[in-house]
């Protein structure tokens, strides 16, 4: 054989068994059926991907392909925030995903978001649910450049193993301290296609974000003295003697003075335990007083992501059989819990404001949706509105679409308004800090529009 034919032949073959290494490697990250599960037509995957030179951290996600022609559909990655809480427990198994657990089996989401997207799902950082670090000593202060760093190594390794994917429409999507992990992560995403493209990155969905702190942190107090939930009074201590902010900062900074601790246990004993403060029109489960963000309320948590179903997922999650379905294991943790107990994130990293990277996306020509659940009184609506106008007035955006209601079937499914063709900000009517979850049929209809970069309905 010549050489020039021997190179040729050597190539085709490397090429051939590089192939065949990335189908055996989705082949082992295929799931055949969870138990429990509901039969369904649509391909699911799960697994991990190490993020680090020396192999030490492994972050673990979930894929639900498109219910139907998932080689025309966008791939949407989404990211729960917390810091520290799982996207797979939160995001797929309570919110937007294909199943709910009910029980000991799986029931079908009618409204997962995989009916307009392939779905991915990401336990980030290293520690959080069932991704891990074997180096334990990486869990004490991760920080938001960490995680995006590694949620960046993640994306491009996950696409390596899925390359069908490579250049498909990326959407990424999140709420809560996502605010911070999405453009963080999107801002490296558009650094890294400068030398090498390979993201198709097409937009980012933010729903009740952590943008600026002291913006988002201080409109809680008229937002719970406008729903009733705290006395004249008491709103006024809160916006003078001390403001959310200035508690946070202080209680994160070991430094708690007498006046603000007096101010919030104030606040906190007229909200009361038995009121949900990431919806606060609805009731809570006794049984169930976890919070996914807990950054966000550090020492009055009463968060729930469902009436008790946080603690059927919990239980489904922890089964070996459900384990070992989505080849999924426990480092260093006993049990898989919704936010981590072995994480020490730096929650300072709260006051570091993401809205300027925002701008700088959208400079770039990447779209950016804001939404929020209007039940929500720890990162209210009246912050995120008046953080993306006051964005859209220094980028110099002009209302395209002006304040207006939003529809879906045939009720008010929120309001919106929209700067340029670039920034978007829209409300959800009736929903929580979990918008899919509490209210799944609007926030479909949210993401539908948002893929298809149309305003949302205006009539029905």
């Amino acid at each position: 054989m010549k050489p020039a034919a021997w190179r040729s032949a050597a190539m085709a073959m490397a090429a051939a068994a590089a192939l065949l290494h990335l189908c055996s490697s989705m082949a082992e990250d295929k799931i055949a059926k969870l138990p429990g599960q509901p039969q369904v037509s649509f391909q699911q995957y799960s697994g991990y991907i190490t993020v680090d030179k020396m192999k030490r951290r492994s972050l673990f996600y979930y894929f639900a392909e498109a219910e139907a022609d998932p080689s025309s559909k966008p791939l949407v990655l989404w990211l729960n925030g917390g810091p520290g809480c799982s996207s797979v427990g939160v995001g797929a198994f309570s919110e937007n995903g294909p199943f709910r657990p009910s029980g000991k089996i799986l029931v079908r989401n009618e409204f997962s978001w995989n009916k307009e997207a392939n779905m991915l799902y990401l336990e980030t950082p290293a520690g959080v649910g069932f991704s891990y670090s074997s180096n334990d000593s990486y869990y004490a202060e991760v920080d938001d450049k960490m995680t995006a760093r590694d949620n960046l190594v993640f994306a491009r390794r996950w696409l390596e193993k899925f390359p069908q994917y490579k250049h498909r429409d990326l959407y990424i999507a999140g709420e809560s301290y996502a605010g911070h992990y999405i453009p963080q992560l999107a801002d490296l995403m558009v650094q890294f296609n400068k030398r090498e493209k390979i993201f198709n990155l097409k937009g980012i969905a933010l729903g009740n974000p952590v943008l600026e702190f002291a913006t988002d942190f201080n409109s809680r107090a008229e937002f719970l003295w406008s729903h009733g939930l705290i006395s004249d009074s008491t709103y006024h201590i809160f916006t003078s003697a001390c403001n959310y902010s200035r508690y946070i900062g202080e209680y994160y900074r070991d430094s708690l003075s007498p006046t603000c601790e007096k101010v919030v246990n104030q606040v906190t004993k007229e909200t009361s335990s038995f009121v949900d403060k990431y919806d606060v029109t609805l009731d809570v489960c006794i049984s169930s007083m976890l919070s996914q963000s807990l950054a966000l309320s550090p020492q009055h948590v009463s968060e729930r992501i469902d009436v008790c179903v946080e603690d059927e997922t919990i239980d489904y999650l922890n089964r070996k059989d459900v384990q070992k379905a989505l080849h999924a294991k426990l480092r260093g943790v006993s049990q898989w819990t919704v936010c981590s107990s072995v994480l020490e994130y730096n929650f300072l990293n709260l006051e570091i404001p993401t809205i300027s990277v925002v701008g700088s996306l959208v400079k770039s020509g990447i779209p950016v949706l804001v939404y929020s659940g209007d039940q929500d009184s720890v990162i209210p609506l009246t912050g995120s509105r008046t953080l993306v106008q006051r964005l859209a007035k220094e980028l110099g955006m002009n209302t395209t679409v002006p304040y207006r209601v939003w529809f879906e079937g045939k009720q008010v499914g929120g309001w919106t308004q929209v700067y340029g063709d670039m920034l978007s900000f829209a409300t959800v009517r009736g929903a929580s800090h979990e918008v899919p979850f509490s209210q799944p049929t609007r926030a479909l209809g949210l993401l539908r529009a948002f893929l298809a970069g149309r305003p949302l309905p205006e009539a029905f």
